[in-house]
């Protein structure tokens, strides 16, 4: 709070448009209450940061700031879905808060706050502030819009008062964050040895040819393997077979789709209620009365899309006309009636390039006339209006090739709008609009048009009734009640003719079962409360209720050998095939002789290889084969086999061409520093993260 005089003083400027989405939610239900098991237990425990223990309560309301943001984002409230990334961004934020701001404490990191002003109302506005507050007609950030906020915050409620100091905290780490990867970013140089090599491993060019034998030219039946040798290999080898949590589960689905006695009073109930709409009086209140969609009586102006449900049954819409019922594309059934058609205000659409002359001098303004004239005439030679738009335009159209959708003419500044709806025909104006913004370059799209639809809206959801519903849980209670272990399980599931379904390797933060989707509630019970052999109670997901049984659940950490098996036999039994392979090759003297040994080799030519490549066209990656070829003396020379994932490879120089010197290293030099400043970032993420020894017990609740 200690900003917000200090703001008000300087600026008395407001934020009330950001203020309604930093809200935090205070939590509801009872996962947080007083009385919750699960914060009267030691089990509440959903992670381990730096050897400090992260609470359920205390990620909970990590995870409301930030679906509090999404919901000021977007206007809604995130679905289940994408919960799972606003999880997400809740954990890697308490990770950022405890890793990093020990790293700012060490290196006397702060932002004072003159700086933290600046960013919300000076030269420097913050990033989130620019994209949130934005002008529509501009696409530009607007201060208008920080009218009320800020002067009003000390009487406003506590929520919005806390709700504004966490967004101060926010912007603090965040611009700490910046300024702790620039300095590592910086910190990055490239050594003239390491620019010649970059050089001379990105020119130096080999002609070569290679010989390919795919593994497959030997039958893995004639490949034996011993037990022992898949231990040894698993023994050596641990770190390429690291396991997370992991279970396998059976299942039996019970489908709550709507049956074909569904299907049929849906279809009555529609048609019944279509004839009640083509003579109703009141469409308005009839659709509100009947229908089943949120906006059953709408307006459609020029340049709004009909329903798709419509405009593909009805070529020529007539008004006081019913027509369907349709089907959607959701399996609903949707009836319509133009209720009217009407002339309204007039609409259209048009693109425009803005170059802005905003806060300049009569001399700054003709300069960008100058430009924007020359773009014009560019546009008018060549046609290539999106790609100037795209690279010229000085606003948040210029991503969408200028593209300002349908507007009325009260949208936009006059000259703008006066100039727009006086065309005559589509395509570029011939001259420059300017406005208080600037200079407009503009392109009719659609002419202006007065057409105006209401359309009443009549649709049922064809859903599972109560009976299809009830019929499916009693099945799946019953079959759970008398399923005390995986064996009854089994053997019930035969009986009734239930398939029993796999879904093995399931990863503790997933949320599907095979195609199941939503179904985080069975997975949460087979790392929780399940055990190997158990049965879990039914489940209800989206359509369907599910009782599952736990077949086997794997830990995090090395792997078994049971667990990998599969894997490590293949990798062993191409080992095997490349020493067999190898063998075979012993003694031919070219490539040409060795191919002759396997029907399914190949002799590849390589006329134009270059030392920084990793990958052989036709054959694939095998960076061992290229770095042998370039360590060949002399042309004609052969290496020896060389083993792949991919298979064996034998390479031969035909010609080297080494890359010729050069006066000036600098560019390599900074293409190495600029590649490696763009990494740092992440890769001090991940180590700080590693050294902090992170551990996430989320999928335990979530």
């Amino acid at each position: 709070m200690a900003l917000i005089k200090q703001i008000r003083q300087r600026t008395g400027l407001a934020i009330g448009v950001i203020a309604g989405g930093l809200i935090l939610f205070l939590l509801g239900g009872d996962l947080l209450s007083p009385n919750s098991s699960l914060l009267n237990s030691n089990q509440n425990i959903v992670g381990e940061i730096a050897g400090e223990e992260i609470t359920l309560e205390e990620y909970s309301l990590k995870v409301e700031e930030f679906k509090a943001s999404f919901q000021q984002r977007t206007g809604r409230v995130p679905a289940e879905p994408e919960m799972v990334s606003v999880r997400e961004q809740a954990w890697q934020a308490l990770i950022v808060e405890r890793v990093f701001d020990e790293e700012y404490e060490k290196l006397g990191l702060t932002v004072s706050s003159e700086e933290l002003v600046d960013m919300v109302q000076g030269k420097n506005i913050v990033p989130e502030l620019r994209a949130q507050l934005t002008n529509p007609q501009t696409g530009q950030f607007d201060k208008d819009q920080l009218i009320s906020f800020l002067q009003s915050l000390e009487t406003a409620d506590p929520a919005q008062q806390a709700a504004w100091a966490q967004q101060e905290k926010l912007f603090a780490q965040s611009r700490n964050r910046v300024k702790y990867d620039n300095i590592l970013a910086t910190s990055e140089y490239a050594t003239t040895a390491e620019a010649k090599l970059e050089h001379k491993s990105a020119n130096t060019i080999a002609d070569a040819s290679i010989l390919f034998v795919p593994y497959y030219v030997i039958p893995d039946g004639d490949v034996k393997i011993e037990e022992s040798e898949l231990t040894a290999y698993l023994s050596k080898n641990q770190e390429k077979f690291q396991v997370g949590n992991t279970a396998n589960l059976e299942y039996v689905s019970f489908s709550i789709l709507p049956s074909g006695q569904d299907s049929s009073d849906v279809i009555s109930r529609i048609k019944e209620l279509t004839e009640g709409l083509r003579t109703a009086t009141n469409d308005s209140a009839f659709v509100s009365q009947n229908s089943e969609t949120q906006f059953p009586f709408n307006s459609y102006r020029p340049g709004d899309e009909l329903p798709a449900s419509l405009t593909t049954n009805v070529s020529e819409l007539v008004e006081g006309q019913t027509y369907g019922p349709f089907v959607t594309a959701n399996s609903s059934y949707v009836s319509y009636k133009v209720t009217d058609q009407y002339e309204g205000a007039p609409r259209m659409r048009a693109s425009h390039i803005l170059f802005s002359t905003e806060g300049m001098d009569e001399a700054g303004k003709a300069a960008v006339k100058t430009q924007a004239e020359q773009v014009l005439a560019d546009i008018k030679a060549n046609g290539n209006f999106a790609q100037a738009a795209s690279q010229y335009g000085q606003d948040g159209t210029a991503q969408n090739g200028g593209d300002l959708g349908w507007f009325a003419k009260e949208d936009f500044v006059e000259p703008f709008a006066a100039a727009s709806f006086a065309a005559s025909s589509t395509g570029l104006l011939p001259n420059l609009v300017e406005t208080e913004y600037g200079y407009h370059i503009i392109e009719v799209t659609a002419l202006p048009s007065s057409n105006y639809t209401k359309l009443a809206t009549l649709e049922l959801e064809l859903v599972a009734s109560d009976a299809t519903r009830n019929e499916a849980f009693r099945n799946a209670d019953s079959f759970a009640a008398e399923s005390g272990n995986r064996n009854e399980f089994t053997e019930n599931a035969t009986d009734k003719g239930y398939r029993i379904l796999q879904a093995n390797n399931v990863d503790a933060t997933s949320r599907n079962l095979n195609n199941l989707q939503n179904a985080r509630e069975v997975i949460i019970w087979a790392f929780g409360e399940g055990a190997p052999g158990e049965v879990s109670p039914v489940y209800e997901l989206d359509n369907s209720y599910v009782v599952a049984t736990l077949v086997s659940r794997k830990e995090e950490g090395e792997a078994k050998l049971e667990d990998v098996r599969e894997q490590v036999e293949q990798l062993v039994r191409n080992d095997k095939k490349a020493a067999m392979i190898t063998e075979k090759l012993a003694g031919k003297a070219t490539l040409e002789e060795m191919k002759a040994v396997f029907a399914d080799a190949s002799i590849n030519s390589l006329p134009d290889l270059r030392l920084s490549t990793s990958v052989i066209p036709g054959v694939g990656f095998a960076p061992k084969a290229i770095g042998s070829i370039f360590g060949l003396k002399s042309s004609g020379q052969m290496t020896k086999p060389i083993q792949e994932d991919i298979g064996v490879l034998v390479g031969k120089l035909n010609n080297l061409t080494p890359a010729a010197e050069i006066g000036d290293y600098t560019s390599y030099q900074a293409q190495l520093s600029q590649a490696a400043s763009q990494r740092m970032a992440y890769q001090i993420m991940m180590a700080l993260q590693d050294l902090a020894k992170v551990k996430d017990y989320r999928y335990k609740y979530f």
